[in-house]
C-alpha cells in the first residue's frame, strides 16, 4: 500500500488544512456548490484532521481504546459568504476551539485562495455505541490536546 500523506491534507500551526477540488457532483444546476456539499467537505476535513493526529474512526468503532466509541455531530452553524463553483480548488481549515469532557468544538473555514467562502462552528460529541456521551480515552485526549490553542490548556 502506498502512503499518500497529501490525501489527508496537512497539519499546520493552529490546525489542519485539506485541499479539495469542486466536482460536478458538488454543484447544483447553475454550477455553484450546493449548500449541503459544504457539510461533506467539513466532515472530510474533520476526519482527516483526527486521522493525522492519530485518532482513527475505525479504531474507535472497533473498541481498540477500551470500548466502542464514535463521534456524533451535535450542532453545526454555517455562514455562507461567497459561492464556490465547479473546478474551484478550495482549502478547508479546521481548528480546535474548545475541548471539554465529551464535547469538542471546532471552527472550520472554506477558502478559495484568500477569499473566505463559508465558515462553520461545529460541536461534536464523543459517544458510546449505545449513544451516551463519554470522554475520550486519556491517550486520545492527549493527542487532541496537543492541537488545542494554548489558552485552552491554561484552564
Amino acid at each position: 500500500m502506498t502512503d499518500w500523506p497529501d490525501l489527508s491534507g496537512r497539519l499546520e500551526k493552529g490546525g489542519h488544512v485539506l485541499p479539495l477540488r469542486v466536482y460536478y457532483e458538488d454543484t447544483d444546476f447553475t454550477g455553484i456548490v450546493y449548500h449541503g456539499a459544504y457539510v461533506r467537505f467539513f466532515e472530510r476535513a474533520r476526519s482527516d484532521f483526527l486521522r493525522l493526529i492519530g485518532i482513527h474512526h475505525s479504531e474507535l468503532a472497533a473498541g481498540k481504546h477500551g470500548r466502542a466509541l464514535a463521534f456524533a455531530v451535535r450542532g453545526m452553524t454555517l455562514d455562507f459568504q461567497k459561492p464556490a463553483r465547479i473546478d474551484d480548488v478550495l482549502e478547508i481549515h479546521t481548528s480546535l476551539s474548545e475541548y471539554m469532557g465529551a464535547r469538542i468544538k471546532l471552527d472550520q473555514l472554506a477558502y478559495r485562495g484568500e477569499e473566505l467562502l463559508v465558515s462553520a462552528a461545529v460541536t461534536v460529541a464523543v459517544i458510546t455505541s449505545e449513544g451516551r456521551p463519554t470522554r475520550l480515552p486519556v491517550n486520545l485526549s492527549e493527542k487532541l490536546a496537543q492541537h488545542a490553542p494554548s489558552e485552552l490548556l491554561d484552564e
